[in-house]
């Protein structure tokens, strides 16, 4: 069994091909660009961890890997968009640098080369992976509906943040296990095991993506702290802060809500100090990661095949980028 950092060193360096034509550059550098940002690769390389808990990795793994990656920067451009995000790992996003319009079409390229990739795989597992990663596809797309959504609302609670970042966020992680589970031959039950894994680990990701937002070492973290309270965006700390905060704090958070101010980060940010939302977020990671290593360890295969995936689930939630 390969570590997530060795399967990483092979994804990358198949993965830094060149996917797509020369002309129109205008069209096609924006992505060249992208791509070239690099990113934790943690998507595709899941699937093929997926694919090696059950099986030797297959040539159609490289394929799904490839197109899961590409689907997801897709979605990462255009969230950029949505977001007005200024910064992507650290340097210019693509609308930023390119314009909207060029981004848009940019993105929307690239989902149709990822589904070129699925295209190349066996017929023999076709149905299965395009059922599912339709399914993830759109499941995204209402997960980044409801988070724009909730933008607007003060009135969002646990349950229903907590849904939307599975649907965001989750079920992308989850998908790419349980379709490298498909091309290795793993049983239904096996299958579904793994995907809840991968969508409790999701949970405990975005946890620690909110916390490191809001907490974190911009350099280190690549985007700009205080993002997501700058745009009003609900996230864990700030659903926490709103059901405990005292009814001055309350009232404060709301105002400030109600601004974009960039100025308004450092008073969010205190409140959420004294409402403890960094030692909560913590510890409901851990709760989320022990949940997810309870369906790994039911799966039916030996115990050292899971143990790169344990090592994952660990670094990914420990992570300070």
């Amino acid at each position: 069994m390969q570590t997530f950092e060795e399967l990483s060193g092979q994804f990358i360096e198949k993965f830094s091909v060149v996917h797509f034509p020369g002309q129109p550059s205008s069209l096609y550098e924006p992505n060249n660009y992208f791509l070239g940002l690099g990113g934790k690769r943690v998507r595709p390389v899941m699937c093929l961890m997926g694919n090696e808990l059950f099986d030797e990795i297959s040539g159609d793994a490289w394929h799904v890997a490839t197109a899961i990656e590409l689907f997801h920067n897709f979605t990462l451009v255009h969230d950029d968009i949505m977001d007005k995000a200024p910064l992507r790992r650290g340097m210019q996003t693509v609308h930023t640098k390119f314009g909207e319009s060029t981004a848009l079409l940019a993105g929307d390229v690239m989902l149709v080369v990822a589904y070129e990739n699925l295209n190349k795989i066996s017929t023999a597992y076709m149905r299965r992976i395009l059922q599912l990663f339709n399914r993830t596809a759109k499941e995204v797309c209402e997960g980044q509906q409801l988070d724009m959504d909730f933008e607007k609302t003060n009135n969002v609670d646990f349950a229903s943040y907590e849904n939307m970042i599975a649907l965001k966020t989750s079920v992308l992680l989850a998908a790419s296990l349980q379709m490298g589970a498909i091309l290795g031959g793993a049983l239904d039950r096996n299958q579904n095991l793994l995907y809840e894994f991968g969508k409790k680990l999701g949970l405990a990701f975005q946890v620690q993506d909110d916390y490191l937002d809001a907490f974190g070492d911009a350099e280190k973290f690549g985007k700009q702290i205080g993002g997501d309270i700058k745009a009003n965006k609900k996230t864990f700390l700030l659903i926490h802060a709103l059901e405990t905060a005292t009814g001055a704090q309350k009232q404060r958070l709301n105002e400030l809500l109600l601004t974009d101010e960039e100025s308004k980060i450092d008073e969010v940010l205190s409140i959420f100090k004294d409402c403890k939302c960094d030692a909560w977020a913590n510890e409901l990671k851990e709760k989320y990661l022990t949940e997810a290593l309870l369906h790994l360890n039911d799966i039916a295969v030996l115990s050292k095949r899971k143990e790169p995936l344990k090592e994952l689930a660990a670094f990914l939630i420990q992570r300070d980028y």
